[in-house]
């Protein structure tokens, strides 16, 4: 594999490993924030409006930030029915044509996100709700999380790539 892939691969895979290792204990902050709207409708009769939106953003980035980590840990989901029983050589052929396909959709998925955050800045669009947030922050942590993982996307591809070539680059537990 040319030495500019291999950088990258690492490069990406390193990144999104931190990335992901930190935005691991988002889910404390967001049990935290649950907590609280419990202990706020039970103790003090009001509840407060914030808790369930901030949580449902927090949920949007703990999961959108920690999607490249889960790929690159290979923990998507598979039907392992056919899939277990392959080749190294056949996994790596059906990955790099699904990871295509992934790459074709974040791709169109970060275009419209690109084009709601520019709304939402232009027209200071704000949720509908009784807090009324700005909306713009939360599409633009969307918009990260999706580059982010079509990066780690583009780092599956060259690792097949360079699997069915018969040089494979080593896996992220061995880089870091």
């Amino acid at each position: 594999m040319p030495r500019i892939a291999v950088l990258y691969v690492r490069v990406v895979d390193r990144m999104n490993y931190w990335i992901g290792r930190v935005v691991m204990y988002g889910l404390f902050a967001l049990i935290a924030i649950l907590l609280w709207s419990t202990v706020s409708k039970a103790a003090f009769v009001v509840p407060a409006f914030w808790t369930l939106e901030v949580a449902q953003f927090g949920l949007v980035a703990y999961y959108l930030l920690g999607g490249p980590y889960s790929i690159q840990l290979g923990s998507s989901v598979r039907m392992d029915l056919f899939y277990g029983g392959w080749s190294v050589r056949r996994k790596a052929w059906f990955d790099s044509f699904t990871v295509l396909l992934l790459i074709f959709y974040l791709v169109v998925l970060l275009w419209g996100g690109i084009d709601s955050v520019s709304y939402a800045l232009q027209y200071n669009e704000r949720s509908p709700s009784l807090w009324r947030p700005f909306l713009w922050p939360i599409k633009l942590v969307m918009c990260i999380g999706i580059f982010l993982m079509l990066l780690q996307a583009v780092s599956q591809l060259i690792k097949d790539v360079a699997t069915l070539r018969g040089t494979p680059i080593r896996e992220p537990s061995d880089v870091i």
